[in-house]
């Protein structure tokens, strides 16, 4: 026979927590009715969403693959880390079979070289001063197309030569030669530079927009409720404020007024996207979803607070880049191979993270002014001109 918790002590379990009519719901119900007009805030891993309360519509704003350019940099960035894969792939491939004409590397590896190619057909200062058009990168047009074209020239001549030399796609020849190349006139700008240099221009737009329009809102962060919801990046990313890089961002954009323990990240709560939000009906379920989950995760600590008032308090303090590796230089290359391998090595950090915190606290330090960013591997640095074969 199935097991079945006897009914009286059930009943008294779900009197607590569990019941719709529990006593736990009924105080989160309370305190929702409260502050029913305060402000709350929830960013999942694409969006940003301000609903202000007492009935209102909600502010919606966008950060990752729907917006200007997220895509495009994005995809350039992937390029280099596409060949370690592709070495990757080979070096797991049976001995015997690993370089045959129809092995799956060689395969992967020239299909990759058409998309690279055609990238680097597509790219010119036009297409990212006119149609991409980030506004926070505007004035280094010219440089994010030499950006392009230098690393779309070096990385096909690597594809075409590994064809024809199959020992190029090993980890120590990409490193050698391509990664962290030992000849410097060889390659003057490495692809771990390039990497890192995407990422940073990508995080400037976001953090610029996200700035501006979280300022503008000119909210009362004293009462601001702040959900980190859903899934960021990785399954596994993202479950803390050091790993979860729009904890620090709204953070420094509320001037640091914003309360850290009015913060909550819930990696399994509801998430939403603008490319599939609901009706109005169904944006006002999602809100009282929301306002539920915080004002029901605060209730806990309020009483706390009440009943042990004789012992030490937990106080949080944000940590921005926990255990992030730090530049002692704006050029640091130890730094941004560091970064770049903390950032893929711990599961628990977002990708960007790898940028995240010098991005961050130098816009908000200097007035959200993105021109004035220094972006490792990209501001001191010059892409050479490569002809096309």
């Amino acid at each position: 026979m199935t097991y079945q918790p006897n009914a009286a002590f059930a009943g008294l379990f779900r009197a607590f927590t569990s019941d719709p009519a529990s006593i736990g719901n009924q105080l989160t119900q309370q305190m929702n009715e409260r502050d029913a007009d305060a402000p709350l805030i929830v960013s999942t891993g694409s969006d940003i969403a301000l609903f202000p309360g007492a009935g209102r519509a909600p502010l919606i704003e966008s950060f990752r693959k729907s917006t200007r350019g997220f895509i495009e940099l994005t995809a350039v960035s992937h390029l280099p880390l596409a060949l370690a894969y592709l070495a990757r792939m080979r070096e797991l491939a049976e001995p015997a079979t690993r370089d045959a004409a129809d092995s799956s590397w060689r395969q992967a590896a020239a299909q990759l070289a058409v998309h690279a190619a055609h990238v680097r057909e597509a790219n010119s200062v036009a297409l990212w001063r006119d149609d991409i058009a980030v506004h926070s990168l505007a004035g280094q047009e010219t440089k994010l197309t030499a950006l392009v074209d230098y690393t779309c020239a070096v990385s096909l001549e690597m594809l075409e030569r590994a064809q024809h030399e199959p020992d190029l796609l090993t980890f120590d020849a990409l490193r050698d030669r391509y990664f962290a190349p030992l000849d410097e006139h060889a390659l003057p700008v490495p692809m771990n530079d390039v990497m890192f240099a995407t990422f940073g221009l990508a995080f400037v737009d976001i953090v610029y927009r996200i700035g501006n329009w979280l300022r503008a809102q000119s909210l009362d962060w004293s009462r601001t409720m702040v959900l980190v919801s859903g899934r960021s990046g990785r399954p596994t990313a993202g479950a803390t404020w050091a790993s979860n890089n729009m904890c620090h961002l709204i953070w420094r954009a509320s001037g640091r007024a914003l309360p850290p323990e009015r913060l909550f990240i819930a990696p399994h709560a509801p998430s939403f996207s603008v490319a599939e939000l609901p009706d109005a009906a169904g944006l006002a379920a999602l809100e009282q979803t929301y306002r539920t989950l915080w004002q029901n995760t605060r209730a806990s600590i309020d009483v706390a607070r009440e009943l042990f008032p004789d012992n030490e308090g937990y106080r949080f303090e944000p940590s921005a880049a926990e255990g992030m590796p730090p530049f002692a230089a704006p050029d640091d290359r130890h730094a941004i191979s560091a970064r770049l391998r903390r950032i893929m090595e711990d599961p628990s950090q977002l990708l960007s993270n790898c940028v995240a915190d010098l991005i961050i606290d130098q816009l908000h330090d200097n007035g959200n002014r993105p021109a004035d960013v220094t972006i490792p591997g990209f501001t001191h640095v010059r892409y050479p001109e490569i002809a096309p074969h």
